[in-house]
């Protein structure tokens, strides 16, 4: 599509895919949504991205991103028949992180049908320069149907700059102090919107939770994924006959040691779910099977019993539907009560792997550190994949067969 061309939406529900080309210097993007009514946003709720993956009415969801060889996409999902009435158009943008558009090679945006995957639309963006964030596209009502428009205008001033054009109000710092101290103004009804993040990477792979502030709380773990069914790579090499189902079911969880050197293992496997407010001070939720579903599979972790803690694994293993993790993209958020949250995308697996290392958190003088693991790992015969991550990571514990 050329920029200001329309065409229609003839789908219930759709996919939205932001992508680019990653390599040396290309910043990390991220996409987001706001839901207009005449052309502002009712609330701050009306804004979807990293900090509020789901829109209340749960019509608008962030997905989060996923990587296939150099070109990385973020996800949107709009369930088009969900959308409030009220809302006439859903704008659909993107912000890239610390650096300009202008360095985003093959950056473009793609409409496809939720339910089979059919391209509806794609619009390329090639005029990027100094902009910061970015309107790909919209979509919109006209006389009860909708429609997609490509848009290809871009701000200078951010993501923040982006929000606030549209009537979110954003907290963020000042970057000129007012000349004289300001009178108290009466506290806002509801809490500005924050845009702050940390996104974990190959070449940055940890943080300091001390460091952000995000040391007391709660901290919930979430893993979110998304199955595609085409296999590659080693899998159709050797000739295995693999499928990914729809009744694809993950397993997140933790391996724990305590200040008090007591180590254990929180999971669905053997109902080992653990406890928030007594040792492990961990807890693993309700399983989920499908990853789609807006709160996903989570993790809380009670940090206000950080000094129990020694050392805590986070990780994933596949109890049944699939011998491996090939082609599925997982996205992973540690949300702190108070700081900044820590996302990171998985890799591609490209080995025949049933268990994944999440995040190391480590306490090491009163100092919390996340660390991006993100590593496939693939058992000797006959050895369980949580039996691998143990003698990997140098856990020493003894293991039974379990269920759940």
């Amino acid at each position: 599509m050329r920029k200001g061309g329309n065409t229609p939406v003839p789908a219930d529900a759709v996919r939205i895919e932001l992508g680019w080309r990653t390599g040396p210097g290309v910043p990390d993007v991220d996409a987001s949504a706001l839901l207009l009514v005449s052309g502002k946003v009712r609330s701050d709720g009306d804004f979807v991205f990293y900090n509020q993956a789901a829109h209340a009415s749960g019509a608008v969801r962030h997905e989060g991103k996923r990587t296939a060889g150099e070109v990385v996409t973020d996800t949107l999902s709009v369930d088009l028949a969900r959308v409030e009435p009220a809302v006439d158009t859903v704008v659909l943008a993107g912000s890239a992180d610390g650096a300009t558009f202008g360095q985003v090679p093959g950056l473009h945006i793609r409409v496809l049908d939720a339910a089979g995957g059919a391209e509806i639309a794609r619009f390329d963006s090639e005029d990027a320069t100094v902009e910061t964030a970015f309107v790909l596209g919209e979509l919109y009502r006209r006389q009860g149907a909708w429609k997609f428009r490509a848009v290809g205008q871009g701000y200078e001033s951010g993501l923040a700059g982006l929000a606030t054009d549209f009537g979110i109000s954003v907290d963020e710092p000042r970057q000129t102090p007012p000349a004289a101290p300001p009178a108290p103004a009466p506290a806002p009804a509801t809490a500005p919107v924050s845009l702050s993040k940390v996104t974990l990477t190959k070449e940055a792979p940890a943080v300091s939770l001390t460091k952000q502030g995000g040391t007391s709380g709660a901290m919930r773990v979430n893993l979110n994924w998304q199955v595609h069914k085409q296999f590659s790579g080693w899998a159709s090499r050797l000739g295995k006959a693999m499928a990914m189902h729809s009744d694809l079911d993950l397993d997140l969880g933790a391996l724990f040691e305590l200040a008090d050197g007591s180590k254990g293992v929180v999971q669905a496997l053997g109902n080992s779910f653990g406890a928030l407010h007594q040792p492990p001070f961990i807890h693993l939720d309700a399983d989920d099977r499908t990853g789609a579903r807006a709160a996903g599979e989570n993790l809380t972790i009670n940090l206000d019993h950080r000094q129990a803690f020694r050392r805590i694994l986070v990780f994933v293993t596949i109890y049944e539907g699939a011998r491996s993790f090939a082609n599925l993209h997982a996205t992973v958020t540690l949300q702190p009560q108070f700081g900044a949250p820590i996302d990171f995308s998985l890799d591609e697996c490209t080995v025949p792997s049933p268990v994944c290392a999440l995040a190391l958190i480590t306490n090491t003088g009163g100092d919390l550190v996340v660390q991006r693991e993100a590593r496939y790992l693939v058992p000797e015969r006959g050895v369980s994949p949580q039996r691998t991550l143990d003698h990997a990571y140098g856990w020493g514990m003894n293991w039974t067969p379990g269920r759940k």
